[in-house]
């Protein structure tokens, strides 16, 4: 077809990145990882090893807070790491929260920060601390695999085991697919945990082959009615299809993707397409799989701005994607199954599962666990945890559920929660600030143009009083921060969405629905603080004044400002 020759002539014409080519180059992940460790003489790795060492879960970083006065000084930036685990859905034991917090506490600054993708990540991490960081995280049966770089990230999946009466069933597929996607190279073991390379056994990575994906690939499974975790912005995103308590199938979507880059008009935003339903498990690994291969195999390797699926797909258009899936496959995907979002949110607070079970989902802003401002979450998490009473799972919007919890133990977790203060802050914590996220951004995320976690508590201060003016103050808004234009927390599918271009200076995108199935669009650029306070006070008025019922301040806002003629 002439899709597949313009693919082939195209190929041929391009220069691969700088990054492909170390990616073939590395002898399957190691480069000279062991060297850069060796180095005592820099705090950093080598600059080829910088791009390898994501494979591993990590990103080289520094403290930007810091550089100008050590360029002055004439000191190397204050470089470390930060490590990401690779946890499938999100699930820990209590006695691995424990881990976690002393492995935090001895190796990096202390703080656990959840992230969007349900795990965490550790910052602050010294070079020498590397090692032991992850020989510790080994011993507890965690590991950092594939948390980061040119592959699979952690697997998504609806959090809370109350949503479904088969949550379960649907959440083993998280590990499923993580497994199947973990790519098969034994550096991670040899390069961290000085395992000896296997002498009779040849690597072969019939995935990931020795040049990896085009850019990083991401997969998350929703359970209807809720889509709490932004199932349509991911690559790979399952729907689970439930009749009568029985799980049928999943609809599979792909394309989504919201990294964009300010400038660049071919850079875009997009969620993902439904292509269609499967009904087993063998198909859906099966299509999980080949989707993958497809943007293997015909992903952008040139511009790695242009690298993700979504690209793969518009350049080849949804049909021809479709029929190539099914060709790698052997069968044909059936018709779309019916299914609805209702609702995209943490259930805050206790809630009980079909077998009586009991949950608290407890609020954490931005996903920073530790003690300050008179809120001891960390220790009481900790207190939680030494009671074995509790597993510990992470919502996509970077909260702890304190999980299946026994009627008889729950007295117990009240009590600790009580004690801290952890309950009152959930309960009286505003819906707004609720219904927020941030990316970390400064200090020490390299990409960062704008504050981002360190910033949006300040802001939404100054926006709640302007909400209870307008009598919207339990109005469930989503806002969402980044600061910069790559989309970690998801700003382009929230109602509000503030996009860092500059420090202090946001571009404002509003019109996304509540549900995650419409994205926001560019209202205004380049906004400070106080221009921000003031557009939102503008739009709260009129939306406060002619929305209709119970419109929600998204769907309100597409159709007064988007669609309509911009204030």
């Amino acid at each position: 077809m002439a899709w597949a020759a313009n693919e082939i002539t195209m190929s041929k014409k391009d220069n691969l990145s700088a990054v492909e080519r170390i990616k073939t180059a590395s002898e399957g992940l190691r480069g000279t990882l062991k060297e850069s460790l060796r180095d005592a003489v820099t705090g950093a790795i080598r600059e080829d090893d910088q791009s390898l060492v994501k494979f591993h879960g990590m990103y080289q970083q520094d403290d930007r807070d810091r550089r100008e006065e050590r360029s002055q000084k004439k000191l190397e930036w204050l470089y470390f790491f930060m490590i990401r685990l690779r946890i499938p859905g999100g699930f820990l034991k209590p006695e691995q929260w424990i881990d976690l917090h002393h492995i935090a506490g001895e190796h990096s600054t202390g703080v656990i920060k959840i992230t969007t993708r349900q795990t965490v990540q550790l910052h602050g991490i010294l070079k020498s601390h590397i090692k032991p960081t992850i020989k510790a995280f080994n011993i507890s049966h965690l590991d950092s695999i594939a948390a980061c770089g040119d592959v699979n990230r952690n697997v998504l999946c609806s959090a809370h085991p109350a949503q479904s009466a088969i949550h379960e069933e649907i959440f083993r597929y998280a590990d499923k697919i993580s497994t199947l996607a973990l790519p098969k190279s034994r550096a991670y073991y040899e390069v961290w945990l000085d395992e000896e390379p296997l002498a009779d056994k040849q690597e072969d990575d019939p995935l990931y082959q020795d040049r990896y994906l085009p850019r990083k690939f991401k997969i998350a499974i929703a359970i209807p009615p809720d889509n709490d975790i932004d199932v349509f912005t991911n690559d790979i995103g399952l729907i689970a299809i439930i009749e009568n308590n029985e799980l049928k199938g999943f609809n599979i979507a792909a394309g989504g993707g919201l990294s964009t880059t300010h400038g660049n008009a071919a850079t875009y935003a997009r969620l993902g397409t439904v292509l269609g339903f499967v009904n087993s498990e063998e198909k859906v690994l099966k299509a999980v799989y080949e989707i993958m291969t497809i943007q293997r195999d015909h992903g952008n390797r040139s511009d790695r701005k242009l690298a993700r699926l979504k690209y793969t797909i518009d350049r080849m258009g949804v049909n021809v994607f479709k029929e190539e899936l099914e060709k790698r496959c052997g069968f044909e995907l059936e018709n779309t199954r019916p299914y609805r979002f209702t609702e995209r949110k943490d259930y805050y607070g206790w809630q009980q599962n079909h077998e009586g079970k009991w949950y608290y989902t407890l609020f954490v802003e931005n996903g920073r666990v530790l003690d300050e401002k008179g809120l001891p979450l960390k220790t009481a998490l900790l207190e939680v945890a030494k009671t074995g009473k509790a597993n510990f799972r992470f919502t996509g919007n970077q909260n702890v559920i304190l999980s299946d919890i026994a009627e008889t133990d729950k007295p117990v977790i009240e009590a600790i929660l009580s004690k801290f203060g952890i309950s009152d802050h959930t309960n009286n914590t505003g819906i707004l600030r609720k219904n927020s996220m941030a990316c970390v951004a400064f200090n020490t995320c390299p990409l960062a143009l704008a504050e981002g976690q360190r910033y949006l508590p300040s802001l939404i201060s100054k926006i709640e009083p302007l909400l209870e003016k307008y009598t919207l103050q339990d109005e469930p808004i989503t806002l969402r921060m980044t600061g910069c234009p790559n989309g970690c927390a998801r700003p382009y599918a929230a109602e509000i969405g503030l996009v860092g271009t500059a420090y202090g200076q946001y571009n404002l995108h509003i019109g996304g629905d509540r549900l995650g199935e419409r994205l926001n669009t560019k209202f205004k650029e380049n906004l400070d603080e106080e221009q921000i306070l003031q557009t939102l006070e503008e739009l709260f008025a009129v939306y406060s004044r002619e929305r209709k019922g119970d419109e929600t301040f998204g769907d309100f806002s597409n159709k007064k400002w988007i669609h309509n003629t911009v204030i």
